[in-house]
């Protein structure tokens, strides 16, 4: 399958790297706003961004995945583009576990050593990223992120866009409101509010923001 990865910062270098590894898919195009215009070199369009419509009607078969690591970017570029969920593919690396139970949505990318465990529910457009745990019956949310040796156990509900930093930890049957922000190494016992980060060990709140989507890194 033919694969435009939309975004040229380093988190679509990663996503370029499972679409090589995956021996299913092949990189066709790599769209991002650094370019000026459409041109083929190696046998790789590359363009802007507003240039995906276009190189459907040249390539009506070719997928899409929004390789864009910051949360709100990647949302606000795939509501922009409004191609219908059939035009995105989950791609996984082939050292990632997943339970033959669990649910991957359209343009979610699963990367190096991920595990996603029985009954797992994990939205669109969502990134569960190298060495990640996603415990039996979690609910990920659509352009969630959970980072780098993050851990979900069982029953977690991480809601829209929210972040999960790498080495976070999360105990069962707790949910993570939109927008949320864990910090890297915390350890979540409780719920945490929709736009909020919360950071430490317990994980506490230490910021809530006044409506609408916090900008904010990966923490």
């Amino acid at each position: 399958m033919e694969i435009a990865v939309i975004g040229g910062g380093g988190h679509s270098k990663v996503v370029q790297d499972i679409v090589h590894a995956d021996g299913i898919h092949a990189v066709k195009a790599v769209l991002d706003d650094k370019y000026t215009d459409m041109r083929m070199d190696n046998g790789i369009y590359t363009g802007p961004i507003s240039e995906a419509r276009r190189l459907l009607t040249m390539l009506p078969s070719i997928k899409f995945v929004a390789a864009i690591g910051h949360n709100e970017t990647r949302k606000s570029v795939v509501a922009k583009l409004g191609l219908p969920d059939e035009h995105y593919a989950a791609l996984v690396h082939p050292t990632a576990v997943i339970s033959p139970s669990a649910m991957i949505g359209p343009g979610t990318v699963v990367m190096p050593n991920a595990v996603i465990n029985a009954d797992a529910r994990i939205g669109s457009h969502a990134i569960i990223n190298t060495g990640a745990v996603i415990e039996h019956d979690n609910r990920i949310g659509d352009y969630a992120h959970a980072c780098p040796r993050a851990v979900l156990t069982g029953t977690v509900i991480v809601e829209e866009g929210a972040l999960i930093g790498a080495g976070a930890a999360v105990v069962p049957g707790t949910c993570i409101g939109q927008w949320a922000v864990i910090g890297a190494g915390a350890s979540v016992i409780g719920d945490i509010p929709e736009y909020c980060t919360a950071v430490g060990t317990p994980a506490r709140v230490i910021h809530r923001s006044e409506g609408g989507m916090p900008i904010r890194g990966v923490l």
